[in-house]
């Protein structure tokens, strides 16, 4: 049997003529895909390097024309945009801390089988997706709590996401088996050492994943904001993004240079690609570096090995 001759196999295999077009067409389907993906983005990051003159006059299409940084000058030198972006970031890193913490402590008893009244406490999370009170008592609530015009407006209403806890407490029931809780017990471990100890450092994925969730949620909100806050110290970056955008409201007086005067609309046509750009960048900057526990996390429940 050892010295039977294998049948003889080509290096590679020749497609059929159905392939190839099935191939092609894939191909020209995708590329056009890509490209209407890819030129929105492409063009604004182009703009945002080009002159004033040229953007206004709509000579930029795909690469930048008289390159300059007039439009990111423009923004650092606004006042009002780096303290929103600073709160931005405030928003952001206090919402998600938060978000985390208050989703972790929620999905880890539900997972427990042992759990009394599991069955209850979960129907009573999830009712709460599909319904609430509304925006106006939600706006009560907030002013009778005292939390108007500060940063407890901003990160605690929401702070649950009961979505993120269905995740999480699925991720925990799938991967971290209740043996080990019943092995870590018998050393004498409690629930606090168990979850900060043992569920903690293994959900690492799905924490990740809730994170980032967390964190773009938070950084492109600006409806509370809209709300809830009236000092314009206080505003988020979108808040300003949406007035530059929208509203048309630029501060001329963030160019400083005497001679930029005469070209002030020109400078306010990039400064709102720039600004687009300055709002985006710190999400793309994360989002490679929780990748691969993104790909992780999202297949939650989708393969059990």
């Amino acid at each position: 049997m050892s010295d039977a001759k294998l049948p003889h196999r080509p290096s590679h295999v020749r497609t059929s003529r159905a392939d190839r077009v099935y191939y092609a067409i894939s191909g020209v389907v995708l590329g056009v895909l890509l490209l209407l993906v890819a030129y929105p983005i492409l063009f604004v990051l182009s703009a945002s390097f080009s002159s004033g003159n040229a953007v206004a006059t709509g000579k930029v299409l795909l690469w930048p024309v008289e390159f300059s940084l007039e439009g990111y000058r423009a923004v650092f030198r606004n006042p009002n945009i780096v303290q929103a972006f600073g709160n931005t970031i405030l928003y952001t890193v206090a919402g998600t801390a938060i978000n985390v913490a208050m989703v972790m402590i929620a999905a880890y008893p539900l997972s427990r089988r042992d759990l009394k009244g599991r069955g209850i406490l979960t129907f009573l999370f999830t009712f709460t997706m599909f319904f609430s009170g509304g925006m106006i008592p939600t706006y009560i609530q907030i002013l009778r709590l005292g939390l108007m015009n500060n940063i407890g407006a901003m990160v605690l209403p929401g702070a649950l996401s009961v979505y993120n806890m269905i995740v999480a407490r699925t991720f925990i029931q799938s991967n971290i088996p209740y043996d080990l809780f019943e092995a870590t017990s018998i050393d004498g471990c409690n629930d606090l050492q168990y979850l900060f100890y043992i569920v903690l450092p293994l959900s690492k994925a799905v924490i990740a994943v809730i994170a980032l969730f967390s964190a773009v949620g938070h950084w492109n909100s600006y409806f509370s904001a809209m709300i809830y806050l009236n000092d314009r110290n206080k505003f988020p970056l979108q808040i300003i993004l949406r007035e530059i955008l929208i509203m048309n409201k630029v501060d001329l007086s963030m160019v400083m240079d005497p001679e930029m005067q005469i070209a002030l609309a020109h400078t306010a046509d990039v400064l709102k690609y720039s600004l687009i750009v300055v709002a985006t960048v710190p999400i793309l900057v994360v989002y490679p570096f929780v990748q691969k526990y993104f790909v992780k996390g999202v297949m939650v429940g989708s393969i059990k090995g």
